[in-house]
């Protein structure tokens, strides 16, 4: 079986012809976060939202093989609804009024089951997979962790701009140092 590609799939929801036309959206299942504030204010609530909007929506699509009726699928884009309370319109000079719920469409095979185990994998991971396979393969190396005075350390082989998710590299540069025997 292809791959599923949303935006090709269904053109006419995701890329639309150059002139104006009215379309019917069928009911559609979305992965949905909400908020408020400035969505250009760095490490701001719209930045980090997205953030574990992606990480639930990768969690379903790495790790969700297993699900009935599990399809390969290209992630569908981001869409955004926004509005400011009180105001018909946005005033582009106090983006930290904006208020909104971004979302991105799900496959058809994903349940509300499914979403609540990716939501608990990924929040469970992102806190706690990486640290505890680092600490315990440290220890076995007879090294604990030591970033003091140094820091966590990132080399991005690719260039996620341009590179699906799937095939994203990276090199983590752990400080470490020799465990003290007792």
């Amino acid at each position: 079986m292809k791959k599923i590609d949303f935006k090709k799939e269904y053109k006419q929801y995701y890329l639309p012809k150059n002139k104006p036309e009215i379309i019917k959206i069928p009911s559609m299942n979305f992965l949905a976060i909400r908020g408020a504030g400035d969505p250009n204010e760095p490490d701001g609530m719209y930045a980090q939202a997205i953030s574990k909007l992606y990480a639930i929506l990768y969690t379903i699509k790495m790790k969700g093989k297993h699900l009935e009726g599990y399809y390969e699928y290209v992630v569908p884009p981001l869409e955004g609804f926004w509005w400011m309370d009180g105001l018909k319109g946005v005033d582009y000079n106090h983006k930290e009024k904006f208020r909104w719920i971004s979302v991105i469409r799900l496959p058809d095979f994903v349940s509300k089951t499914d979403v609540e185990w990716a939501i608990s994998l990924a929040t469970e991971t992102k806190k706690n997979d990486y640290s505890a396979v680092m600490n315990d393969f440290l220890k076995e190396q007879g090294y604990e962790p030591d970033f003091e005075p140094r820091m966590h350390h990132e080399i991005y082989i690719s260039d996620p701009r341009k590179t699906e998710a799937d095939k994203l590299k990276t090199v983590i540069r752990h400080p470490v140092k020799l465990t003290t025997l007792k």
